[in-house]
């Protein structure tokens, strides 16, 4: 089977259970939204009290434990890390203040745009935009420096979070929270979501497919091989929605499920996303897997997504279908200037260590 073959197909399994998700309970166009199930554990532990959006999502301890079990099967878990942690913690935060304001990941994205959403458009070209952006520091020689060998035990840090969140979905105690409406309390089957989640990861886990890696890869290096990913994720996406879904399609800008149509945020949120992720070196998904893999930046990054959302919450940054709150809209602006402050220092580290190193030569 041929690598384009591969990563199409991989894309196509994502969109069908995105769809599929919808259709067994799922929130509609978010059959699989990362930030969006991020935001729902953070309610579900307490971290924010918006009623409307607390569960235990499994879907992520499925992305998160079959990406570990693939890895440890194919010998690929490897325990690294050590590179700039506290600034992946921030550009994690910021990552999930931007798709709270645009009202989902870049997956979700994708998946509200095949459900007819033109508010997504919108987000997509905001989202390519900001790519667009950190790679002109990623070709001026950004780098948050190289990960290093660390201690066994923390690249368990996620497969034993993902035990926690299902232990703690099916026993329910009191101190955790499950919404009785809104978007939190609209779930598929624990089961179906949970074997949708490790397929998905186990699936990524091995195409290594990431929507700001396949921009990133289009738009610096003319390699197309993950867009060709991103492409089978909205046909399949599209093709569920119109077979089994079909009363939820809506094409246009009105009435989307969990959406607003304030175009400028909805543009500038994803670009925010774009810029946090392509930086990152990958998307929420993505930075999913590779945490799953035993690399500690991307779990100390899914940690930054995780509080992020939380403060989201507490101190009305969120979007609603109503549209951006004012304390959103300044939230993203103070994250542009965090985000790319950040990515000005780390060029001109790179830039300060190279000169040294021909100074001494």
């Amino acid at each position: 089977m041929t690598a384009r073959l591969k990563i199409i197909l991989s894309g196509l399994m994502v969109g069908q259970l995105g769809s599929l998700l919808v259709l067994f309970g799922n929130p509609v166009n978010m059959g699989v939204c990362v930030a969006c199930f991020y935001r729902d554990i953070a309610g579900g532990l307490g971290l924010h009290q918006a009623g409307v959006v607390q569960y235990l999502r499994p879907e992520i301890a499925g992305f998160i434990l079959g990406a570990f079990l693939i890895s440890r099967m194919k010998g690929e878990f490897r325990v690294r890390g050590g590179s700039s942690p506290i600034l992946r913690f921030v550009l994690g935060f910021f990552l999930m203040i931007g798709a709270l304001v645009f009202l989902g990941c870049p997956l979700r994205m994708i998946l509200r745009l095949a459900n007819g959403d033109l508010n997504a458009l919108v987000g997509l070209f905001g989202y390519i935009a900001g790519i667009y952006v950190g790679i002109q520091f990623i070709r001026k020689g950004f780098s948050l420096g190289r990960s290093v060998k660390q201690k066994t035990a923390s690249g368990y840090t996620m497969p034993l979070f993902a035990i926690a969140l299902l232990a703690l979905l099916f026993a329910r105690p009191a101190f955790i929270y499950f919404s009785t409406e809104g978007p939190g309390a609209a779930t598929a089957p624990v089961w179906i979501a949970l074997g949708a989640g490790l397929l998905i990861g186990g699936v990524l886990q091995r195409t290594r497919l990431c929507t700001a890696g396949g921009f990133r890869d289009a738009i610096l290096i003319k390699d197309y091989h993950f867009l060709w990913g991103l492409v089978g994720i909205f046909i399949a996406s599209l093709i569920g929605n119109v077979t089994y879904n079909l009363e939820f399609f809506n094409l246009g800008f009105e009435g989307q499920a969990i959406a607003h149509t304030s175009h400028l945020w909805n543009f500038l949120g994803m670009t925010l996303v774009g810029l946090t992720a392509v930086l990152l070196g990958g998307c929420p998904l993505r930075q999913t897997i590779l945490a799953s893999e035993g690399d500690t930046d991307a779990i100390i990054t899914v940690v930054g997504m995780i509080a992020g959302a939380a403060f989201a919450h507490n101190f009305g940054l969120a979007s609603s279908p109503a549209g951006p709150t004012f304390n959103g809209q300044i939230a993203v602006m103070i994250g542009f200037a965090v985000t790319i402050a950040i990515a000005l220092s780390a060029v001109r580290s790179e830039v300060t260590i190279g000169k040294g190193v021909r100074s001494r030569g």
